[in-house]
């Protein structure tokens, strides 16, 4: 079992910046993979972004270059620094943690709100 609690939500004018937090109940070390994923209204979540234990990263087309997702072992959390925000980045962002391999997350945080104002 694994509970996920996200933060670091909020409003912010486009061209700005956010970091998001997920803090893990476990070990991320023990967790196969973290990331983001980020659902607008009236459209299907996506997947943002993506980091393996062993530090591989996996971004969205729409937010290369621009968000960049870490972790912190010593503080089980995964970090998503959004940068250069656009009002189309506007979505509830959930955290996610895959157990063994990637596909169908394993646990979900509870969502926090990003909304990117023009």
């Amino acid at each position: 079992q694994v509970q996920l609690v996200e933060s670091g939500g909020g409003l912010v004018q486009a061209g700005g910046s956010l970091r998001l937090s997920c803090a893990a109940s476990r070990s991320i070390f023990s967790i196969y993979a973290m990331g983001w994923y980020r659902q607008a209204p009236g459209k299907q979540r996506e997947l943002v972004a993506s980091i393996t234990r062993g530090g591989s990263t996996n971004y969205a087309d729409s937010v290369k270059g621009r968000f960049t997702i870490s972790g912190d072992n010593a503080k089980n959390t995964v970090y998503l620094q959004m940068n250069s925000l656009k009002p189309e980045d506007t979505a509830v962002y959930y955290c996610a943690a895959w157990l063994y391999g990637l596909g169908t997350p394993n646990y979900w945080g509870q969502g926090t709100q990003v909304t990117v104002s023009s």
